[in-house]
């Protein structure tokens, strides 16, 4: 029986999510939020008034407590105060890359008795005219992706919208990046830092469609953290009964990590071809709600020597993408320890992007980002499994004095 065989396309979650006793606002839904002040005893008449000052309390200025509401009675800041929090996943450890790239090992709230903390990381990617934030949708991942270093990890469990969504208060925390900013609040940029956002980071994002869902509607709100549909990217490897639901529901940008232009290698890159072979994906792709040539769908590939960058593998790429608004991103194999893959030479990723680019499609290159912190573009493993309990604390302590 061949390795190929014998390697599980999907993992099942070992562990379950335990809310804490005083569960955080940020994440709810509008209406999960009137609902919550419906609980406190606020009469339906006033819910939507109280729902849209607490809104901008927490999406526009940042808030990390109930004290500062101003604008909210002293009565019902003491009751969501006895009820709730506006907890954020917790800094473990921050990593700053010679690049500026800043990546997050972030712990979750609420701990099952017996078992590790549950934790995930969060990379900020700055460039001149934007700011991206990769986001991660799971504790570990559901796929086995060969050339993935998450994709080693065994899938702990789905994140829930506020964790999501607590990923994207985290990063403007620490940035200083909400717009009105209170006066012992880190802010006040000259420009808005996170600007896009991708669903990149560790776990498959549309085996946690629902709560990715919820997530990004309030990441998306337009009187809140604000982050346009349009600069907001999800990434799949391929769940086909998934494609046109995100389509509808979300509405996003949408990329595919393809890897491959046949499927017997991609069954060997990405396992769960094996489930949705080719053909399947690039239907659901042509059929993507919205998907036009100013909404194009970004096709992932990344470059392995000897392996899928061949000048036959390019050409067949545009064979296979024919009809399908699209941009290739070509992406430079980022080493992690224990891979057996290298990556392209850059001569041959040249030739490669050119004849892309020739057949008229965008063929950037990406920039590998973070490197030096394990912190690009497969690279993303939980430092619960990576560094040892003297490293951990010692990056804690870093975060915590580069905080102060």
């Amino acid at each position: 029986m061949s390795v190929l065989e014998t390697t599980p396309i999907e993992k099942v979650a070992l562990e379950r999510y335990v809310a804490p006793a005083k569960p955080s606002l940020v994440g709810l839904s509008r209406a999960a939020l009137a609902d919550a002040l419906g609980g406190l005893g606020v009469p339906e008449a006033q819910r939507k008034m109280r729902v849209q000052q607490i809104w901008h309390w927490i999406y526009v200025r940042g808030a990390t407590s109930f004290d500062v509401m101003t604008s909210v009675s002293k009565e019902l800041r003491a009751k969501l105060d006895e009820n709730f929090t506006l907890a954020r996943p917790e800094i473990v450890a921050e990593q700053i890359s010679v690049d500026g790239t800043r990546k997050w090992l972030l712990r979750l709230p609420g701990e099952v008795p017996g078992e590790r903390p549950h934790e995930v990381e969060c990379v900020y990617i700055p460039d001149e005219d934007r700011g991206t934030l990769c986001v991660s949708s799971q504790v570990g991942c559901t796929l086995n992706c060969s050339f993935c270093h998450t994709g080693t990890q065994r899938l702990v469990r789905n994140l829930t919208p506020g964790e999501i969504v607590g990923q994207v208060m985290v990063a403007r925390d620490r940035l200083g990046d909400f717009a009105s900013p209170l006066p012992d609040h880190p802010g006040g940029a000259s420009k808005r830092l996170v600007t896009n956002i991708v669903m990149m980071g560790m776990g498959e994002p549309l085996y946690n469609l629902d709560h990715v869902r919820d997530a990004l509607a309030v990441v998306a709100d337009g009187e809140g953290l604000s982050i346009s549909k349009r600069r907001i990217t999800l990434s799949t490897s391929g769940v086909v009964p998934e494609i046109a639901r995100a389509g509808e529901e979300i509405g996003c940008m949408l990329a595919i990590s393809l890897h491959a232009v046949n499927d017997e290698l991609r069954n060997q890159l990405v396992p769960l071809n094996r489930k949705y072979p080719i053909a399947q994906l690039l239907a659901a792709c042509r059929h993507y709600p919205g998907v036009s040539n100013s909404r194009r769908i970004t096709f992932e590939y990344v470059m392995l020597k000897g392996v899928n960058d061949s000048v036959e593998d390019a050409k067949a790429l545009v064979r296979l993408l024919k009809g399908i608004p699209a941009k290739i991103n070509l992406i430079p194999f980022n080493p992690w320890p224990g891979t057996k893959y290298e990556c392209s030479d850059w001569e041959q990723i040249e030739k490669f992007s050119q004849i892309v680019f020739d057949a008229g499609y965008a063929s950037p290159v990406r920039t590998p980002r973070g490197r030096d912190i394990l912190a690009a573009c497969g690279q993303l493993k939980s430092a619960t499994e990576k560094l040892s309990a003297r490293e951990r604390l010692a990056l804690r302590a870093m975060a915590m004095v580069d905080s102060e």
